[in-house]
């Protein structure tokens, strides 16, 4: 019985010894089928651009070129300044939206008070044939059509000291300040601001 168990365990270790064997060797990997066949990556596609369309802006109808407004002879003196005089001009005040129903316009003489008389029109239409500026604010309610609403201060003379100078305020229905600024123009010519109601 030691003998069987003596060649039982020989042929066990020997055995073993067998797998063992196999685990040592190298690991071949198989080759494919057409080893010469490289694979390629496919092309890289380009991101869609993704700029915004472009928007065509629409032109303001109720913008106001001043030098185009100007031109017309018939309603604007034409500059005359010479060196060292700088108020033979038409001056443009701005141009403001607003949605208010009315708008009242203050004006005074804005330096020495000597003389200085404006005639006011509203959309070339005389609203005020004469007014003096003093030193107090006078003012003036208007009321505004859909649209432009062009208001003209045109300086009657230039008191006794050149040019006419003056104050000028403009306030919508709610008694907020759209505007409030200067002019220093000579005789004959106008200052101009547009209140467009939107």
């Amino acid at each position: 019985m030691k003998r069987i168990l003596f060649l039982f365990t020989i042929l066990i270790f020997s055995l073993q010894g067998h797998a063992q064997d196999e685990l040592n060797k190298k690991f071949t990997p198989i080759p494919p089928k057409d080893a010469n066949i490289k694979e390629t990556a496919p092309p890289k596609e380009a991101p869609p651009k993704n700029d915004p369309p472009v928007v065509a802006e629409k032109p303001d109808p109720y913008k106001i070129d001043p030098d185009q407004l100007f031109k017309n002879t018939n309603l604007y003196k034409q500059e005359a300044n010479v060196e060292g005089i700088f108020y033979r001009r038409n001056q443009f005040l701005g141009s403001f939206k607003t949605t208010g129903l009315t708008s009242t316009i203050r004006y005074r003489d804005a330096a020495f008070v000597d003389g200085d008389k404006v005639k006011v029109y509203l959309n070339d239409k005389v609203i005020q044939p004469e007014v003096s500026l003093d030193g107090e604010f006078k003012s003036l309610k208007i009321n505004l059509i859909q649209g432009i609403n062009k208001i003209d201060i045109e300086a009657l003379n230039e008191g006794f000291a050149s040019p006419n100078t003056a104050e000028f305020q403009v306030f919508d229905d709610k008694g907020v300040v759209i505007s409030s600024s200067e002019w220093n123009v000579g005789t004959g010519y106008k200052a101009v601001i547009v209140l467009v109601k939107e």
